[in-house]
């Protein structure tokens, strides 16, 4: 059986194995991925099922491909030098851009990632994944607080968790056609981070 990191298969005309992924996640999303059938994705698609076999070997190792895009894209934000090293507070403006920016880019994805509900080994190892990402955010803030530039009377996990949900709520609402670019939603979620979360003259 292939698996998510390896190479793509040779599709039938009309589909890559990227534009394919859109419209299953997109099924997924709507209709829930366990009340989405094959059967489903293939009318959605246009194809037969053993048609949809050409890009990915089962519905799981579709999941799995799509929670991977959005993990990758998240982690990769935290993995970055910006978020490594340097002043704490311009490392959590970097990861906080950088989150709101691939959720602009992956909406569809993220919005996938955050529904799940941890039914399956591959769901639950997105979860774990999901809450690693959250932890370092967390540890930035704890590092924050040490160094007096997060407010002391705000607690690292609830600094974490008010952001991240601020965050994730840009799946439920943003519209890449709308009037607000990525950037700017950006600059936006960090001022209102930088305003509430900081001490004077820090974030």
């Amino acid at each position: 059986m292939t698996t998510a990191t390896e190479p793509a298969r040779r599709g039938r005309p009309g589909y890559d194995r990227d534009s394919m992924l859109e419209v299953v996640v997109e099924a997924f999303n709507e209709r829930g991925y366990d009340a989405t059938s094959l059967g489903v994705l293939a009318e959605r698609l246009g194809l037969s099922k053993s048609a949809i076999y050409h890009h990915f070997a089962s519905k799981e190792q579709m999941l799995e491909v799509a929670l991977g895009k959005a993990l990758d894209a998240l982690e990769a934000v935290f993995d970055a030098p910006e978020a490594t090293s340097g002043p704490v507070v311009d490392r959590i403006r970097h990861v906080i851009r950088g989150a709101v920016l691939v959720l602009c880019e992956h909406r569809a994805f993220v919005t996938l990632l955050l529904r799940l509900r941890g039914n399956t080994p591959i769901e639950l190892e997105a979860l774990r994944r999901r809450r690693e990402i959250d932890r370092k955010l967390r540890a930035m803030f704890e590092q924050s607080r040490a160094e007096g530039t997060l407010r002391p009377d705000i607690d690292p996990r609830v600094a974490e968790r008010l952001t991240f949900g601020m965050v994730n709520s840009i799946v439920e609402w943003y519209r890449p056609d709308g009037p607000i670019t990525p950037q700017q939603l950006a600059d936006s979620v960090l001022e209102l981070v930088r305003t509430g979360l900081r001490e004077p003259s820090s974030l």
